[in-house]
């Protein structure tokens, strides 16, 4: 089985930062694609960013210049780093990645259980 894990969420104040983590365990043969998407209350699930396994990424118009995401292959883990912050940034940010297991000959997508953002003075 596998298991995506965020960590890093919390409040913050406007124009402030955070840095978002998000741990793949289990049994995992490789990853292909990684990211990150949020909700807030009364709206749908957004895309923020993307990145792939070669390091290409892609962004949000909204959080360009802004956001920016990593990965470190070796540890299974991709990262959102969040600057300049905005109330309109408040939100449970879902991390997700394409994973192969070892047992398996396709690529299956999870999902992690989300971390609440809150940016508010």
């Amino acid at each position: 089985q596998v298991q995506l894990v965020e960590s890093g969420g919390g409040l913050v104040q406007p124009g402030g930062s955070l840095r978002l983590s998000c741990l793949a365990s289990g049994s995992i043969r490789s990853i292909n694609a990684m990211g990150w998407y949020r909700q807030a209350p009364g709206k749908q699930r957004e895309l923020v960013a993307t990145i792939t396994s070669g390091g290409t990424t892609n962004y949000a118009d909204s959080v360009k210049g802004r956001f920016f995401i990593s990965r470190d292959n070796a540890k299974n883990t991709q990262y959102l780093q969040m600057n300049s912050l905005k109330p309109e940034d408040t939100a449970v940010y879902y991390c997700n990645a394409d994973v192969r297991q070892y047992v398996k000959s396709t690529y299956q997508t999870y999902w992690g259980q989300g971390t609440q953002v809150t940016v508010s003075s």
